[in-house]
């Protein structure tokens, strides 16, 4: 592991761990790691970490929207509107990065 990112090494790890030893497909997984952010209370830096590998795997809004329904009669009302208020907030964040990453791109061309 980098002695840079220890933390984001071991997160990577772990994950790592999992998907190799889970029989589910990766869609599913991803799937099922969303409702268990949600069922945990997971910050919005949590489904941020998440966004990139969902986003390629062709999980939607709509997914996101349906797995959170899912969910809320055994996680409760308030679980589930914190998760969909974390994903909103984790959305914002990286739209904010992207605007950013275009700003400074646009800004060296005209360099």
């Amino acid at each position: 592991m980098a002695d840079d990112t220890p933390l984001l090494d071991t997160l990577a790890a772990m994950t790592a761990a999992s998907v190799e030893s889970c029989s589910l497909e990766p869609r599913e997984l991803m799937l099922a790691r969303i409702a268990a952010l949600a069922a945990a209370g997971a910050p919005p830096a949590s489904y941020l970490a998440n966004a990139g590998t969902a986003s390629d795997l062709g999980i939607t809004l709509e997914d996101v929207q349906g797995v959170l329904i899912a969910i809320a009669p055994i996680v409760g009302t308030a679980r589930t509107v914190s998760a969909a208020g974390n994903i909103a907030r984790a959305l914002g964040f990286a739209i904010a990065a992207i605007e950013a990453e275009v700003d400074a791109e646009l800004a060296a061309e005209g360099d």
